[in-house]
C-alpha cells in the first residue's frame, strides 16, 4: 500500500509546554486510521499540525509524498486535504446560509459548476435542496455537522482529517453521522485520519490506530487487536476500560 500521510518525529511546543513530543504515524491510501488518548494527549494537536494550524518545532510531515514546511498550506493542499472539526456550532458562520458556506470554498479555489456540486454534496450527506438557504441556527446539531462534512467534500478531497466529529452530538445522532462518514469513505475511496476519545467509535471506523499519551505515541495496533485484548501497554488497557460505549468482544 502507498503511504499517503507520513508524520515523523513531530514536535509542537507552546511556550514551555510540549504538546507533541517526537510523534510518528503513517497512514496508507484509502485507510481509516485512528488517534486515541485522554484529553491533552496530543491527538488533536497532531491533526492540527498536519492542517497547518499548529506550529511545528521539529520533525517532518509528508502528504502524498510531498513534504510540508511551516504553517502555510497552498490551495493544492486544501484541494486534497480537508478537515472536519469537533464543534458544528462553531465551525459554521452563524450569519451565512448553507448555500453561501458551500459556495465559499468553490470561489476560493476558482471552481465552477457550483450548482451541481452543491446539490450533490447536500444529497451525499442526507440533506435535500430545501436546506440550501437555511441558517445554522435553523438546523439541529447533526444537520450542522452534515453541512460541515458537505463543505469538506465539495472540493472533492482525497484525505479527511476528522477531529472528534461526533463527540458534540447526541448519542442517537452520532451513529447516523458515523455511518454517513463510512459510506462516503467507501464511495469516494477516501483516506481518513480520525481523532476520538471513544474506543468504540475507533474500532467501528478505523482499521488501525495509534494510542497517544503526553504528546507521544505509546502503542500502535489494529482495531482487531484492541477488541481481542491483544494490548501491550497498561495505558491502553485503562483507556479501554474508561471509554464509555466500548464493549470488549470475545476473541
Amino acid at each position: 500500500m502507498t503511504v499517503t500521510v507520513s508524520v515523523e518525529n513531530l514536535s509542537v511546543v507552546y511556550d514551555d509546554f510540549r504538546a507533541l513530543d517526537a510523534a510518528s504515524v503513517q497512514v496508507e491510501a484509502g485507510e481509516s486510521f485512528g488517534l486515541v488518548g485522554e484529553s491533552g494527549s496530543g491527538k488533536s494537536t497532531l491533526l492540527r499540525a498536519i492542517a497547518g494550524l499548529a506550529p511545528v518545532s521539529e520533525g517532518a510531515i509528508r502528504v502524498q509524498g510531498r513534504e510540508l514546511h511551516g504553517a502555510r498550506r497552498d490551495k493544492a493542499f486544501y484541494r486534497a486535504v480537508q478537515m472536519v472539526f469537533q464543534d458544528p456550532y462553531g465551525s459554521l458562520h452563524p450569519r451565512q446560509t448553507v448555500d453561501r458556506q458551500l459556495v465559499e470554498p468553490l470561489a476560493i479555489h476558482g471552481i465552477g459548476d457550483g450548482e451541481r456540486r452543491i446539490l450533490k454534496a447536500l444529497d451525499e450527506v442526507g440533506l435535500g435542496s430545501g436546506f440550501r438557504f437555511r441558517y445554522p441556527h435553523q438546523l439541529s446539531g447533526g444537520q450542522r455537522q452534515r453541512v460541515a462534512i458537505a463543505r469538506a467534500l465539495i472540493l472533492e478531497p482525497s484525505i479527511l482529517l476528522l477531529d472528534e466529529p461526533t463527540s458534540a452530538l447526541d448519542a442517537s445522532v452520532q451513529a447516523e453521522v458515523l455511518n454517513l462518514l463510512e459510506q462516503v469513505r467507501r464511495d469516494r475511496k477516501l483516506t481518513f485520519l480520525m481523532v476520538s476519545h471513544d474506543l468504540g467509535v475507533v474500532t467501528h471506523m478505523c482499521e488501525r490506530l495509534a494510542v497517544m499519551q503526553g504528546g507521544r505515541v505509546v502503542e500502535r495496533l489494529t482495531s482487531a487487536d484492541l477488541v481481542a485484548g491483544r494490548i501491550a501497554e497498561d495505558y491502553t488497557r485503562n483507556l479501554m476500560v474508561a471509554s464509555k460505549g466500548f464493549r470488549r468482544k470475545s476473541a
